[in-house]
């Protein structure tokens, strides 16, 4: 019942929800052919762009309050919130996962191009926005459980967790990469919640 919970997939609605969830499944395709099943490398690639929707939408939703004068709603600090969150993912991968050069470069180059692109999306819809970040975050999860059945069946080494990793989610002192992966899995489902909500309340 939990597993289902973790895997739930929001289906498309309308042509909006379609555009999103298309763009993410073609991302999804790149990221396979880039990364195979280097999961680790994968997730210090990915998270330096996950970390971006919640900066952009935060400062957005900043400033529409102000020039509405209006109550956010608690919209500002969940978003905020969420590109720390993915920020703390991205600072305990690169302890599992050294960035190779090429990497670094991809990196530079992803998150250039993808913040703004978001950034107009966002001001152009913001509902589409969110469904966007929505079904990112389902893809997030889904390549978290297969890095944790790869840690489970030895296909990756069940390495100690970091420092950083242990402090943040105040994990036990000899926890492990598995204990680590089911943190962040368990951070991007509250995400891809959030976000589908926040698409809903938009619609």
């Amino acid at each position: 019942m939990a597993d289902q919970a973790q895997q739930r997939h929001y289906r498309p609605r309308n042509w909006r929800d379609h555009l999103a969830y298309g763009l993410v499944r073609l991302l999804r395709l790149f990221a396979d052919s880039f990364f195979a099943r280097r999961y680790g490398h994968r997730a210090v690639v990915l998270e330096t762009v996950a970390a971006v929707p919640g900066m952009v939408g935060g400062s957005l939703q900043h400033l529409r309050s102000l020039r509405r004068m209006e109550s956010d709603r608690g919209w500002i600090r969940a978003l905020l919130d969420e590109a720390e969150n993915e920020r703390m993912h991205l600072m305990t991968f690169i302890h599992i996962a050294r960035p190779s050069a090429t990497e670094r470069l991809l990196i530079v180059l992803a998150q250039g191009i993808f913040y703004n692109l978001f950034f107009l999306l966002y001001l152009i819809s913001p509902r589409t926005a969110h469904r966007l970040v929505g079904y990112l975050e389902e893809e997030a999860v889904h390549s978290y459980t297969e890095y944790l059945a790869g840690v489970d069946s030895g296909a990756s080494a069940n390495v100690a967790a970091p420092k950083i990793a242990i402090d943040y989610w105040q994990l036990a002192a000899d926890a492990r990469l598995r204990e680590v992966i089911v943190a962040v899995r368990a951070d991007e489902v509250h995400h891809r919640d959030v976000n589908h909500g926040f698409a809903d309340g938009l619609a």
